[in-house]
């Protein structure tokens, strides 16, 4: 399955619910996404210091390759050698070559190399923790006691993490991508007890609780991805749902659990799920019947739900389902410039009218 992450710390179009498929299934990684939680500084106070990491890296370039895997262009995540040529890869990662990667050699064996791998990990410790100075406006004798203290950055950290894990989903390295986002959901629960539930902070969890189902489901393991997608949902339906980024990753967890209900052949817990989803989608609408994504989202869900009336013999209700989809999506009008969201549009469109039967077919039907 092609799965195409994105970061919830970025805000991005929605690439969930973005393909139509005969099971309309969202890819892994295209989690709650996309719209997803948006990056905003909070305000600092006058003494705060822009977050950077101690060691060079910025949200604009990479420059930590000495602590990279060539193979999967993340921080190195269970640090093997090869031997005799010496380079070091993921463990994941080199164990899918005969031959090292970098230099063509033949690999004799594997070894671990543990001194890397905790530079690594200290790295990852160390990432955006910078100094702070508290300031005060009593002048010499204030500058000359000021304290200087030590503060996590988290969205700086917590992005920093996100792009490592997606890098390492990419490339297979599951257990990697597991790992740095388990760090990340730690690092916002350690927010959230700080500050409260900021919006930006529960989307954020809820959607890295979802990637980190997602892992699980790649990995083969659907119970636990269950838990993870079913723990997102427990916690954003808690939070007012006047915020459209977690009602959003609020929805988009609620089919991933449906669509996994419906590999797993149980159809009934599947429309359970999926018309839960729509029903927040709904919702939404209603109060922003102006915004053409959550248009587009609520489609989508119509049909999830056709589909599996379909599948369960509800051939009417199915298309019902369907049409109210295609009503919907035709008579939403779109700005010139939103040539993405239209071919969306046209995307689901072409999916949902290929579900009907033509009418030649339904007047054979009532002859």
């Amino acid at each position: 399955m092609n799965m195409t992450p994105v970061c919830p710390f970025v805000k991005a179009a929605r690439p969930d619910d973005n393909n139509a498929s005969k099971k309309l299934g969202e890819n892994s990684m295209k989690h709650q996404v996309d719209s997803e939680s948006k990056v905003k500084k909070e305000a600092n106070d006058s003494a705060s210091a822009s977050p950077k990491c101690p060691f060079g890296y910025d949200s604009q370039s990479f420059k930590i390759g000495p602590l990279s895997c060539t193979v999967c262009q993340a921080l190195l995540f269970d640090t093997s050698k090869c031997v005799p040529c010496s380079h070091v890869f993921c463990k994941a990662c080199i164990s899918r070559f005969k031959d090292c990667p970098l230099c063509g050699a033949d690999i004799v064996k594997i070894e671990p190399d543990a001194n890397l791998q905790g530079v690594v990990d200290r790295f990852i410790e160390g990432h955006a923790r910078i100094k702070r100075s508290v300031s005060s406006d009593n002048g010499e004798e204030a500058a000359e006691s000021k304290q200087v203290i030590y503060e996590d950055v988290s969205l700086e950290r917590g992005s920093f993490l996100v792009q490592q894990a997606m890098r390492a989903f990419r490339a297979q390295n599951l257990e990697s991508a597991k790992s740095r986002l388990n760090l990340c959901a730690e690092d916002i629960r350690d927010q959230l007890e700080k500050v409260g539930n900021t919006s930006d902070l529960c989307s954020q969890l809820g959607a890295v609780l979802g990637m980190l189902g997602d892992c699980c489901r790649a990995m083969g393991d659907a119970s636990s991805a269950v838990s993870y997608f079913e723990e997102s949902v427990q916690f954003l339906t808690k939070l007012p749902k006047d915020d459209m980024e977690i009602t959003h990753t609020l929805s988009v967890s609620l089919n991933k659990i449906g669509d996994l209900k419906y590999y797993d052949g149980d159809l009934q817990a599947a429309r359970s799920y999926y018309f839960k989803s729509l029903d927040v989608r709904r919702d939404v609408v209603k109060q922003n019947s102006n915004v053409p994504s959550q248009v587009l989202d609520v489609a989508v869900s119509l049909a999830k739900v056709a589909d599996v009336d379909r599948n369960i013999g509800e051939e009417k209700l199915a298309t019902d389902g369907f049409q109210e989809a295609i009503d919907l999506l035709e008579s939403l009008t779109l700005k010139s410039e939103a040539s993405g969201l239209e071919h969306r549009r046209q995307s689901v469109l072409d999916f949902l009218r290929s579900q009907l039967p033509d009418k030649q077919e339904q007047a054979e039907a009532t002859v």
